[in-house]
């Protein structure tokens, strides 16, 4: 099913499949909730799968002012308490995993698992990103037309919100990521878009985390390995970690 929420005046589409515990996908910048299309959305076999598009995303008009990872955040920390209805796990592609980030800083008690794929806490993680007045592929462009209400002419207005400056992350980084307290998966293509030394700060900075390179695969890696993407998804949210027999970063302290 599809339906519309109201989130403090921006009304929010979002798709609602399967039964369980909760698990919501929070897609990637300038895209929407296809992007779990084929893989992680699959989960619905095992869990109440949320697709919230936000603000000037997919299916959810734009909204007066601006876009920033500050109020997407709030955005989706009032749509888990009011859809998902308590703690959820959470999954973030992309720029989706920025904002994932936040959620789970701010609000640790509406987080039971964390999964960041292809995700950065600062723009310096990427090795190239999006520029004001740059062109963007039709591909993108026509993605975006197909599904918002707003109409294809409005595609410039909504990465220029999304290119302001005011719209990076606040206060992220390692020292702040050290904050999350939920197990987290921290996952990434071998080829990806996101720098490696930069997913390996995530990893090494959230004190419960655990990592996943898929090899093969770029910053594309939802839809380029789409089964063993979910695979590991699934057996992470769904198994409690595991001793290992030879425990060296998890290994605890000498007394």
């Amino acid at each position: 099913m599809a339906d519309y929420v109201d989130l403090d005046g921006v009304r929010t589409w979002y798709g609602e499949r399967g039964e369980g515990e909760p698990l919501v996908l929070m897609h990637g910048g300038f895209s929407d909730s296809r992007d779990f299309a084929g893989n992680l959305g699959t989960l619905a076999d095992r869990f109440r799968v949320l697709t919230p598009e936000r603000r000037g995303h997919g299916h959810t008009p734009d909204h007066d002012g601006p876009i920033t990872h500050d109020l997407m955040a709030q955005d989706m920390i009032a749509f888990i308490e009011k859809v998902a209805g308590g703690p959820a796990h959470l999954a973030g592609y992309s720029d989706g995993a920025t904002v994932a980030m936040l959620v789970a800083l701010r609000r640790p008690d509406l987080v039971r698992r964390l999964v960041l794929v292809s995700g950065a806490y600062d723009l310096s993680g990427y090795l190239f990103a999006p520029q004001p007045g740059g062109e963007f592929p039709e591909q993108v462009v026509a993605a975006y037309a197909e599904v918002s209400p707003d109409g294809r002419e409005h595609f410039p207005v909504v990465v220029a919100k999304m290119l302001d400056p005011d719209s990076a992350p606040l206060g992220l980084d390692e020292e702040a990521l050290r904050g999350i307290g939920a197990l987290t998966l921290v996952m990434s293509g071998d080829d990806d878009l996101v720098r490696l030394e930069h997913t390996l700060s995530i990893y090494r900075a959230v004190p419960s985390s655990e990592l996943a390179i898929v090899p093969g695969t770029s910053h594309v890696l939802l839809h380029e390995e789409p089964a063993l993407v979910t695979e590991l998804v699934a057996d992470f949210l769904t198994t409690d970690p595991a001793p290992t027999i030879l425990p060296i970063r998890r290994g605890q302290p000498s007394p």
